[in-house]
């Protein structure tokens, strides 16, 4: 389910790569968890449990927390998916998650691959089940093929605490197109905690919600290969301040795949079942990056897309990169346009900025509500379509992650609004749903706050979050910030010219000699040529030519040497 200021905030120049610290070739007390096969029935915990950060932790397969079984998770520790057999972490129905991480040790979720090898869906992702209301029938099993169930009667249900938390590289497929997502969290009641959680390289989804009243705070949702952010089947939780940057090379390449910030939906056949999905989000910050362009995922995409009778609402936030920056479709009946113009579902206070010529448009069929115009309807209700991209004033390096950093702090970008951003006023909280208490429910309040999107000027990212994932050193338990010494080994990585019409030149440093290999792969991750491999080099700087047959495309340039990997994203244009 699923212009000079302008080319500097949006263009994903390929110039930087930074160090990883000496990292070792095998990691010590790995404590592998799971049945050690792919098999669905997988590892049942049943048992309290606790996972320290002195050891690394395996999901050799499916690990399930039984009903009335609660798995804590220190702070600071790493837990590891296996790719051969799939693993993964759910929390079935009864079952409790406590994984209570902090700023300075957050809780990693991430790839067992090697540094430079990571992919999306190499493991599963972290799946919770709980016992409140959705708009299905009976025990639905949640999707991905698991043996877990989710749903009941229960708005307060209580899955447990997810804090600080980042879950890197998930969404394995573990059917044919029924992938799970990086968080998926079915029927999830308002007592769990849910906040500062960074999802990045997902296969499928970063977030998705099927049902439940949970609230969440602090997202982050980086480089996904679906929607960012998918409700459905009656989800009526409360979101406030996410983050979506995406990869313009990554996305559902599936038939008739699309790529969407928000996608939503009360269920997959426009019905009206209750409780309708009706989840309210504020202060979101959706953003793709449009040089080099984007691939055909996004052709057709939309910062939001809400449809099949959903009365989704968002406010106070901000979308720039795609196609569409609202796209309400209701299907045959018109049933989502009806919901828009009854009020249900309301888009209030958002910045649209760089979409011409419309910021938003209607799909499906539209006959069945004639009154209905969206371009009245994003046009008002304080809605600003007015703007470029440049207009908005953002830090340049807010798009900037894996290798492709132009602030020298590691890939660590900064999010806080500049004090010209015209984001840092214009939030509105009178309306109902954003106000009262309980917000007509279960549900906690939103903080009132005055700036649109997910940033006023404090970037809550800092510290706990990594948006280079990919050359970070996982094999040292309790070693989990992102931000570590400069590499020994290698130094200044860079390609020029960078785009390049053919021939391009690699260049870095050295620091000792030893053997280096160096590797092309394209944005899959696929490896297309090897130009060294495990050739001795003396120390001093290097300049290696790149293969000057490949094709138009995105390409990354791994070099290794030692324990130490070093990555850089290039363009080739021919």
């Amino acid at each position: 389910m699923k212009k000079t200021v302008l080319a500097l905030l949006f263009a994903a120049s390929v110039a930087a790569a930074h160090a990883q610290t000496t990292c070792p070739a095998t990691a010590p007390n790995v404590v592998a968890v799971g049945s050690g096969t792919p098999d669905k029935s997988g590892f049942a915990i049943t048992a309290n449990t606790t996972w320290t950060r002195n050891n690394i932790y395996l999901l050799n397969g499916i690990v399930y927390v039984n009903s009335g079984v609660t798995l804590t998770i220190e702070p600071g520790t790493i837990i590891k998916g296996s790719f051969a057999n799939q693993g993964a972490l759910v929390i079935r129905q009864g079952g409790r998650i406590n994984a209570a991480g902090t700023a300075s040790q957050p809780i990693v979720f991430t790839s067992e691959k090697p540094a430079g090898q990571r992919q999306p869906g190499d493991w599963g992702g972290i799946i919770i089940c709980g016992n409140a209301p959705t708009n299905r029938t009976g025990s639905p099993q949640i999707e991905g093929g698991t043996e877990a169930t989710y749903g009941g009667t229960n708005p307060l249900d209580n899955s447990g605490v997810l804090q600080y938390v980042r879950i890197e590289f998930p969404g394995i497929p573990f059917l044919p197109g029924n992938e799970i997502n990086g968080l998926t969290l079915g029927g999830v009641g308002a007592g769990t905690t849910i906040d500062h959680i960074q999802v990045t390289a997902s296969g499928d989804d970063s977030f998705e919600w099927f049902g439940g009243t949970v609230n969440a705070k602090y997202l982050v949702a980086l480089a996904g290969t679906d929607d960012d952010f998918d409700t459905d089947f009656g989800y009526s939780g409360r979101v406030q301040f996410g983050i979506a940057v995406r990869d313009q090379s990554r996305g559902d390449f599936a038939t008739n795949g699309v790529s969407n910030g928000f996608e939503s939906d009360n269920d997959g056949t426009n019905s009206a079942a209750t409780p309708q999905t009706s989840a309210v989000f504020s202060n979101m910050s959706v953003f793709l990056p449009t040089t080099p362009a984007p691939a055909s995922p996004f052709a057709n995409s939309a910062g939001a897309l809400i449809r099949q009778n959903s009365s989704q609402s968002i406010f106070n936030s901000v979308f720039a990169g795609r196609r569409a920056g609202l796209e309400i479709n209701g299907g045959a009946p018109g049933t989502t346009q009806a919901n828009a113009t009854a009020g249900t579902l309301l888009f209030q206070n958002n910045v649209l900025a760089g979409y011409s010529p419309r910021a938003a448009r209607l799909g499906g069929t539209s006959a069945a509500t004639p009154a209905f115009n969206i371009n009245a309807f994003v046009g008002g209700n304080g809605n600003d379509t007015t703007r470029t991209l440049a207009a908005l004033g953002l830090n340049y390096d807010n798009l900037f992650f894996e290798g492709n950093c132009g602030n020298n702090r590691q890939c660590a970008p900064n999010f806080a609004l500049p004090a010209a951003s015209l984001l840092n006023t214009g939030a509105a909280f009178t309306n109902a749903k954003v106000t009262g208490t309980g917000n007509g429910g279960v549900n906690g309040t939103f903080d009132v706050v005055t700036f649109r999107g997910a940033f006023g000027n404090t970037n809550w990212t800092e510290g706990w979050t990594n948006f280079n994932p990919q050359t970070t050193c996982y094999n040292v338990p309790g070693q989990v910030l992102a931000t570590q010494p400069a590499s020994k080994a290698l130094q200044g990585l860079s390609v020029a010219p960078n785009p390049t019409a053919g021939a391009a030149t690699l260049r870095f440093e050295l620091q000792r000699a030893g053997a280096v290999s160096v590797r092309v792969l394209d944005v899959t991750g696929r490896e297309v040529a090897v130009v060294r491999q495990n050739q001795q080099a003396a120390a001093g700087q290097q300049e290696i030519a790149l293969p000057a047959t490949l094709k138009s495309g995105l390409y990354i340039a791994t070099v290794s040497a030692g324990a130490d990997v070093l990555t850089v994203r290039f363009v080739v244009s021919q």
